[in-house]
């Protein structure tokens, strides 16, 4: 983007943020998913950190929660000492790479000053989705609860708290302090969400949409008795004590005055041992009875902690990793238009790539023109995706807000991009009235994979409908494009299928100019006239520009062949699929040709030869081998210009067309002694 067009969208993004954050932290309404808005914060705070001149006081990327309501008593945090201590809100890593990064820019942080990680643990908790309190007691009674509001001013809810029968009104055990600081989160199980929104059908009310709107609800009541009827829960997360050495140490001793703490939370010698945590955690989320949406990963030595400071809003030696979201936000950046089988026409966005559902993804099916029409989409829109379980990605929303009026409109193209055809409207769907175009499409693309042209290996024709279906490609140059993560959207590919799939066909980028020419499908180009194209006329570019005389020079090759191989290379949408595919695949040069036995121009020099039906002594490809090692040369179709037919068991309609062209059948035995 332009200097321009990168302060603009930061501007853009800053305002829906702020707007959502408000409805989400103050309202207590959520207009967006966790997750998508995650995405918009993440592609802010990247923004900034590349362009630190936009970042403003008022950006998201330095506010933690929303302001206090009105109608509640503001409080200040403060520590265990009374001192000001604000609530902070953590970075986000979204991947193992980022999980990394966040850990050498801590370590490159403390070096500077002469500290280090070396040898340090971490400790691991799950990250729970509900609401930030603080508790306040003093001589061990409860005196004070508070949200976190904008992380230096919260809202008094201490009425509203003490109606929660997992928070203690008063410590238990001893050797606690005068004045004990205790950060948590307040949540609501799946089974009393469940009960709440049955309470809510029978009314005849409308349910809620996720357990922490209820919690966070729930807790910023007016009248506590809604807060008692409501069986909130409480882990707590941190202790506010400068004394206390570990992260570990916090949580034991928070056990010991009668507060929850998480019971899964444990150290973590290294990253490791973290990663391995975070993948046990998130086979475990579904069998939790609260919702999770990763863990926090911190630095189990406190005095590190501290030292490492706070950066913005966040905390340095503390991190959020989070799961893959089910939801995220890009931009599309084209919508491209796919031909089925039934030749009805599939618009596809194609998206800025983007991690979704634990996979980076770069397409999202629109169904049909109405879809698009009902979303309101424009190309260049910012969207919300949706990706869950093995599925296709979906484009749920379009954020408008963040439109800049560079937009443009989608129209359905008014001819087929296959075959030219012009579109006809039927239902919902657009559709080439020609039958056979959404079929030849797909023969075109099993043309393209098959042994004697690409040699893909395990991408058949069940793969390849499907690959077309969801819109994941739309020629076959779409397939070197092909990632790991696309594939892994589909019903039944997994991991390790994908990855094999994608190895495969990475490694058919380079090809030899007679398989290319034969994967391009040119109606009447077998694999001999490709050959003799590649042969005679030495590279690609040759081939595409050569008139029609060149053309008919090549051994082989009659007046049909050749205005067929003439007019495919002047189509337009075949040099731009060609254009597209060139910049994907390496054609290797021509070798020389081979010295014909006996040197000289050798003795079946000029000679053309068709095969036909079963040779018994040889394969055919070793008999055209010989011919060629000979000097002669190869063809697949019989012409005026052919020499010879060679006749074996079960000749097919060749053997009449020579017959009728006055051309010389040979049989076996006879073409063998001719090869001596």
């Amino acid at each position: 983007m332009t200097e321009s067009a990168t302060a603009e969208r930061a501007a853009k993004l800053r305002e829906a943020i702020n707007r959502y954050r408000y409805e989400y932290h103050v309202l207590d309404k959520q207009t967006i998913s966790d997750a998508a808005l995650d995405a918009l914060k993440d592609e802010l705070a990247k923004l900034e950190a590349a362009n630190p001149a936009l970042v403003t006081p008022d950006s998201p990327t330095q506010r933690v929660g929303g302001p206090p309501r009105p109608e509640f008593t503001k409080v200040a945090h403060r520590d265990g000492r009374s001192r000001p201590s604000r609530m902070n809100s953590l970075a986000d890593a979204f991947n193992s790479e980022d999980l990394v990064a966040w850990r050498e820019r801590l370590e490159n942080y403390l070096a500077a000053r002469g500290r280090s990680l070396a040898g340090k643990s971490f400790y691991c908790d799950l990250k729970m989705d509900g609401l930030a309190l603080e508790l306040v007691y003093e001589r061990g009674q409860l005196i004070q609860a508070a949200t976190r509001g904008d992380g230096l001013v919260g809202e008094e809810v201490t009425a509203n708290v003490k109606t929660i029968e997992a928070i203690p009104l008063k410590l238990a055990g001893a050797g606690w302090p005068a004045r004990v600081v205790v950060r948590g989160e307040v949540f609501l199980t799946k089974g009393e969400f469940a009960r709440i929104n049955r309470e809510q059908a029978e009314r005849g009310e409308k349910a809620y949409a996720n357990p922490r709107n209820v919690a966070a609800g729930s807790v910023r009541q007016l009248d506590p008795k809604i807060t008692a009827g409501r069986s909130l829960d409480f882990f707590a997360y941190a202790l506010v004590d400068e004394t206390v050495p570990t992260h570990a140490e916090e949580y034991r001793r928070l056990r010991e005055w009668g507060i929850k703490t998480n019971p899964k939370g444990q150290v973590a010698a290294d990253l490791p041992a973290v990663e391995k945590f975070y993948r046990a955690v998130e086979k475990l989320r579904p069998k939790l009875d609260y919702e999770i949406d990763g863990i926090v990963v911190s630095v189990n030595d406190n005095e590190l902690v501290r030292a490492a400071g706070v950066v913005g809003k966040t905390p340095r030696a503390a991190v959020a990793y989070k799961f893959p979201a089910a939801e995220t936000t890009t931009v599309v950046e084209k919508i491209i238009v796919q031909v089925g089988r039934t030749g009805a026409l599939t618009p596809v966005a194609t998206l800025r790539p983007v991690r979704v559902g634990g996979v980076t993804v770069k397409h999202a099916t629109l169904h049909n023109a109405d879809e698009i029409k009902r979303l309101g989409l424009k190309i260049g829109d910012t969207v919300v995706i949706s990706r869950a379980g093995d599925v296709i990605p979906r484009v749920l929303r379009v954020l408008a807000e963040l439109r800049t009026g560079r937009e443009k409109n989608f129209k359905m193209p008014k001819h087929c991009p296959f075959d030219g055809s012009p579109i006809v409207r039927d239902g919902v769907a657009y559709r080439c009235p020609n039958p056979a175009c959404g079929a030849r499409h797909r023969e075109n693309l099993y043309h393209f994979v098959s042994r004697p042209a690409f040699n893909f290996d395990g991408l058949g024709p069940k793969i390849i409908d499907r690959l077309l279906d969801e819109g994941l490609i739309t020629d076959a140059a779409d397939l070197f494009q092909l990632e790991t993560g696309e594939l892994r959207t589909l019903e039944r590919f997994g991991e390790k299928s994908a990855q094999n799939l994608v190895n495969e066909i990475q490694a058919r980028r380079r090809v030899t100019l007679p398989r290319l020419i034969y994967a391009l499908g040119i109606l009447h180009v077998g694999e001999e006239t490709a050959r003799d194209l590649a042969e005679h006329l030495g590279d690609l570019a040759k081939i595409q520009t050569a008139p029609m005389e060149k053309l008919l020079a090549v051994p082989g090759v009659g007046e049909v062949v050749a205005k067929s191989v003439h007019d495919w290379f002047r189509r337009d949408a075949n040099r731009q699929f060609l254009a597209k595919l060139l910049k994907l695949v390496t054609v290797e040069k021509m070798p020389a040709p081979p010295t014909p036995a006996g040197g000289g121009g050798g003795k079946l020099a000029g000679q053309t030869f068709v095969l036909t039906g079963t040779l018994a002594a040889l394969g055919r490809g070793e008999a055209k081998a010989k011919i060629r090692a000979l000097g002669g040369a190869t063809s697949e179709t019989v012409s005026t210009k052919t020499n010879f037919v060679v006749a074996g068991e079960n000749p097919g309609g060749k053997l009449a067309k020579a017959k009728a062209l006055g051309v010389k059948v040979l049989t076996e035995a006879e073409f063998l002694k001719m090869l001596k």
